[in-house]
């Protein structure tokens, strides 16, 4: 029997790492999350990565979509469904190669 992993958000990203949207998934309390979420720019596909976590507590953090920087509440950043690192590293051009 395999364990099934719960697909990564942003909330959880590393600093620094770059990703990509895989999708979005608002909470049931706050549906409007998705199309605000969309209309910043988080979108499938689009490269994202965590610049800094405000600290204590990681919240908020600063993200980087695209070409454009936010700050994100950990509440809504977990709304961000995330490609594997895999993925998002071969089609990053700034990673690093092997």
């Amino acid at each position: 029997m395999s364990a099934v992993l719960p697909i990564p958000t942003l909330a959880q990203a590393a600093i620094g790492r770059p990703h990509r949207v895989k999708a979005l998934l608002a909470p049931a309390h706050a549906p409007e999350w998705k199309q605000w979420l969309e209309e910043l720019g988080f979108v499938a596909g689009e490269h994202v990565a965590v610049l800094a976590r405000a600290m204590p507590g990681d919240d908020p953090m600063v993200v980087r979509i695209g070409q454009s920087t936010f700050a994100l509440r950990k509440a809504e950043a977990d709304c961000v469904q995330l490609q594997s690192d895999i993925a998002a590293d071969a089609d990053h051009p700034g990673a690093a190669r092997a």
